[in-house]
């Protein structure tokens, strides 16, 4: 019972220990998408001005066009300017804050069709930061406590055969 727990606490303590990895690969695409959509936003931005109107007001004005693609590319461009807006913030508190930080910014307001391209092409690297060492030794804990709590409880409730 007891190897059982363990091993399976080595298991869930190396897989534990990716997160710092595969957040520092997320954070590494965020900067790469925020670069991206900054660009598109920023030359939105500059038409609009070269037209005659604010951000606001060019949104406005297309979101009433009769033209149906005009308006559909609204509704794009401000779900763009949205999606930019979360993504800084994320990647401020990425930048600010230790792989802790780094991962509840991530869990806390994770980027769906980021996180799938990141896992993608996510690649495991052996945790020898301490970073790696301390999510793996958490991970293992948890694990542990709660695969033997399990097991102790679950084998105390079981009749005992007797010889």
């Amino acid at each position: 019972m007891r190897m059982f727990a363990a091993v399976s606490a080595i298991l869930c303590g190396l897989l534990f220990s990716q997160a710092p990895e595969f957040t520092q690969q997320y954070a590494q695409r965020l900067g790469g998408i925020v670069d991206e959509l900054d660009s598109i936003v920023r030359h939105f931005d500059e038409d609009s001005g070269r037209s005659g109107y604010d951000r606001a007001a060019a949104l406005d004005v297309m979101s009433k066009n009769a033209e149906r693609l005009v308006r559909d590319q609204s509704v794009r461009m401000k779900e763009t300017i949205t999606r930019l807006d979360r993504l800084r913030r994320q990647q401020a508190v990425m930048k600010e804050g230790g792989s802790l930080a780094r991962v509840s910014a991530f869990v806390s307001n994770v980027d769906g069709p980021l996180a799938e391209r990141t896992w993608q092409n996510f690649a495991p690297a052996l945790p020898l930061s301490f970073d790696g060492l301390t999510f793996g030794l958490i991970g293992f804990l948890i694990s542990y406590v709660t695969i033997f709590g399990i097991l102790t409880i679950g084998l105390r409730g079981m009749p005992r055969a007797e010889a």
